[in-house]
């Protein structure tokens, strides 16, 4: 059965682990179906599972107990537990499914939630003390004030529990520490003659009224006085003016705007000055919202949260870890979290937040990579004196940074471990002609090698290079390489099957068709993986499956940092060609306005009437209220209606069929098209020769990557090639970011640049299913994440399961944060 990119994601969980111990039990039960073994993925993956099918949990939960000690069973046991295992999955459901987080007997904290709620309509809201509680695991509607509804609307941010609501980031904090004398406050507003002062002051209410605006609109103002002076604030809340009465001392905190001649707070934040301060006076946390949930509330209960559970917060980090970085304890960081005594400290408390989910990650990275590397691998010989002869016979040289990287991937293969390597290289550096070398070496040596490519298009194109690089050897010398793509017919799939199974195909090349079943290879010992993050976790596994614990070689033409290479891909060995080869040309690059989108037209039909062909990307597929974009399906229409009736267009987008994008890609490829409109889906690493104009509509809504990834599919020819960016951003950000593509060509300084303006979002967004969410860990926290790296190198080093005494919390750690993300370590 082929495995599809899916599978992770959306297929039933059943069905996965029918396919996982199908796999074992083909592998001889010697737990190596998945890397960390049956008994770690169940541990990772059974929350998200129970989340997706509620019914299994009674399934599950006696999957773990058969499963909990497999590593340690005899092989004849362990086909008992597999065959027990996989009568489970096929036992009829009887299950009730279960709702997440309810709790019958807390019914009663709902009725009390619900009188709370309708006293505070009336009087001035007080902070909630929370009961003592049992586990931080406990339902959130253990605390005073959140009955069904309110839990309803936590859920929508994620909060389930006590310690949900503990982890629960606010977006940003409010400093409305500089308390002022109100007699001050015209002087200090009218003296900066800034329009943002924000400040507190304490006083008595002297006059509540409702009124209403010239619009129509109902307002509460209220005259607030100190000895010093008299200031007045409004809100456009009714409920203020039910809470407010003449007499009351409070604390106001908020924005102060001008009235006419007149200052005075808009929609402050207030309460009674003689409770303990939540939303005045302090660092005031701004939490994210849902409808009909507002800060008071959500930080009232954030306060009741730490009053009830920060004594249960144990801290995972051993003591000298914390010391070695500086590091507060972990209940004292999740306090300065929420109500920090100042923004220092609110900075402090995020890094060892943050410090915690870098340390996990890595921890998970660091030992998948030391449990692959532990497995026995092939040694291959490596014939140096044959790479030579081939490198000879190409009409190039490579740069030093090819030869590096050669370098690096031929001593990884002779060792005696296999080999999990990232090759990582700008559009056009010349990865391919170095899994080239590698692939030699591998079939020199009498192991096969599996090339897998994401697309049908790539898969022929990587056919083409492979052959075209051999060409100068010998026939009789040449590795004989084979493609296999689901449109290959079924006499040339038996020839292939056949010789994969006598060793006489040495290179096979192809789509997701490689992983169906039946292809089986005599001495798989290379497998190669174009852009990864294209396929799934279960169908990199069932590739590996094919061969003894093959090397891997991944390789991805997107330039990433160094420093988001340790999260996305820390569990490799990282080899980078960051030189490009001689006379690569360069692509003439324009960033232009939308009133210029006629003249860039004219241009393009120049081209074409030359004998060129174009491509112009739109950031949507369809029409959108919310966006304001153009869209490539309504474009397509319009240009090929009225600006190019008489040349042939074609369009390509990521809701069509796979069979229909390969189509188009290849008439496009074959010039049988003039002009593709296409999405972001345009394939990376295509090679269209005859393409010189990269035309780019809403240049502002990609990413300095991606746009340098667009710009890469034209320039591949002998003609000089044009990539034109239009943008109808006025913001600087944008406009800085555009010209910053104009003026560089180096993909890897561009995604450092991509980095600093816009985060890590757009290089996270092409992760596959399989990397948890990062919460409080900014990627530009360099610092940060490379002490989290060495510090999970030294743990797993020392401590590679995380059994001692002194990490068993940290494992938990581990084992919630990947699991949280629907992460996956196999």
């Amino acid at each position: 059965m082929t495995v599809r990119s899916s599978d992770v994601d959306r297929q039933d969980p059943a069905l996965l682990l029918e396919k996982v111990f199908a796999l074992e039990e083909r592998k001889g039960f010697q737990d190596t179906a998945v890397t960390g073994g049956l008994a770690a993925l169940l541990a990772r993956n059974a929350g998200t599972w129970l989340t997706a099918r509620p019914a299994l949990a009674a399934t599950l939960r006696r999957l773990s107990e058969l499963l909990d000690d497999y590593a340690a069973l005899a092989p004849a046991e362990r086909a008992r537990r597999i065959a027990a295992a996989r009568q489970l999955l096929t036992a009829p459901a009887r299950i009730t499914p279960v709702q997440r987080h309810r709790d019958p007997g807390h019914a009663q904290h709902a009725i009390e939630a619900r009188r709370r709620d309708g006293r505070q309509n009336s009087q001035p809201a007080k902070t909630l003390r929370a009961p003592a509680i049992s586990s931080l695991d406990d339902p959130v509607t253990i605390l005073p004030g959140v009955g069904t509804q309110r839990a309803r609307q936590l859920e929508a941010l994620g909060v389930y529990t006590v310690r949900d609501l503990l982890y629960l980031l606010p977006r940003r904090y409010e400093d409305y520490t500089q308390v002022q004398p109100i007699g001050r406050i015209a002087h200090l507003f009218y003296r900066t003659g800034s329009e943002e002062i924000r400040c507190t002051v304490i006083g008595e209410v002297t006059e509540v009224s409702e009124r209403e605006t010239a619009s129509g609109r109902r307002l509460v103002h209220a005259e607030i006085s100190d000895p010093t002076g008299t200031i007045p604030a409004i809100w456009f809340n009714p409920y203020v003016a039910r809470q407010l009465r003449p007499g009351m001392r409070i604390a106001l905190s908020g924005r102060l705007e001008r009235q006419r001649a007149i200052v005075c707070f808009r929609n402050p934040e207030w309460e009674p000055a003689d409770e303990d301060l939540l939303h005045t006076g302090r660092i005031v946390p701004v939490y994210p919202l849902t409808r009909n949930l507002y800060q008071k509330q959500l930080r009232q209960l954030t306060r009741a949260a730490l009053d009830a559970g920060l004594h249960l917060v144990i801290d995972p980090l051993p003591e000298d870890t914390r010391k070695r970085y500086g590091l507060p304890s972990l209940p004292e960081a999740i306090g300065q979290l929420h109500f920090p005594e100042s923004s220092q400290q609110a900075e402090i408390a995020r890094r060892r937040l943050a410090f915690d989910e870098f340390l996990a990650l890595q921890l998970g990275l660091v030992r998948r990579k030391a449990e692959w590397q532990a497995q026995p691998g092939n040694a291959i010989p490596i014939d140096r004196a044959r790479i030579d002869t081939f490198l000879r016979s190409l009409p190039f040289a490579l740069t030093n940074a090819q030869a590096r990287a050669l370098d690096e991937i031929l001593e990884d293969m002779a060792q005696p471990r296999p080999m999990s390597r990232l090759l990582q290289g700008d559009v056009g550096s010349g990865k391919t002609v170095v899994a080239a070398a590698a692939a030699l070496a591998a079939s020199a040596s009498g192991y096969q090698v599996a090339v897998l490519a994401p697309t049908e298009i790539l898969a022929e194109q990587h056919a083409q290079s492979f052959r075209s690089l051999y060409a100068g050897f010998p026939a009789d010398a040449r590795p004989a390489v084979a493609l296999l793509t689901s449109s290959t017919p079924e006499r040339a799939r038996q020839e292939i099957e056949q010789g994969l199974r006598d060793g006489s195909i040495q290179l096979l090349i192809g789509t997701h068709a490689i992983l169906e079943d039946w292809v089986q290879f005599q001495r798989l010992g290379l497998a190669i993986i174009d852009e990864q993050h294209r396929f799934g976790v279960l169908q990199r596994a069932t590739l590996r499956a094919k061969g003894d614990n093959p090397d891997v070689l991944v390789m991805t033409a997107t330039p990433i940092p160094r420093s988001l290479a340790l999260v996305l891909h820390g569990d490799l060995d990282v080899s980078i060609i960051d030189e490009m080869p001689p006379g690569r040309q360069t692509v003439q690059t324009y960033a232009v306005k939308s009133d210029m989108r006629q003249r860039v037209y004219q241009f393009i039909r120049k081209q074409v009437t030359e004998g060129y062909q174009a491509f112009i990307i739109y950031p949507l597929v369809e029409e959108s209220e919310a966006i304001d974009a153009r869209a490539a399906t309504v474009e397509f229409e319009r240009l090929q209606r009225e600006v190019f009736p008489d040349l042939r267009l074609g369009l390509l987008h990521g809701r069509m069929r796979p069979a229909e994008k390969d189509a188009v890609m290849t008439a496009f490829r074959d010039r049988e098209l003039d002009i593709l409109v296409s999405t972001a889906v345009v394939e990376v690493g295509i090679d269209v020769p005859n393409a010189t104009v990269m035309l780019i509509e809403g240049a502002d809504r990609f990413g300095l990557a991606q746009l340098h990834q667009f710009r890469g599919r034209v320039g591949r020819g002998a003609a000089q090639s044009y990539c034109i960016l239009i943008s109808d951003s006025e913001g600087q950000e944008a406009r800085d970011r555009l010209e910053a593509l104009v003026h560089t060509f180096d993909g890897f300084r561009l995604a450092e640049i991509d980095l600093q303006m816009r985060g890590p979002g757009e290089f996270l967004g092409t992760r596959q299913s399989g990397m948890p969410d990062l919460r409080f860990a900014s990627l530009a926290d360099v610092v940060t994440l490379q002490q989290a790296r060495r510090e999970a190198e030294r743990i797993i080093e020392i401590d590679p399961e995380l059994r001692r005494p002194e990490h068993r919390l940290l494992r938990e750690q581990v084992r919630r944060f990947w699991q949280s993300g629907a992460g996956d370590l196999s």
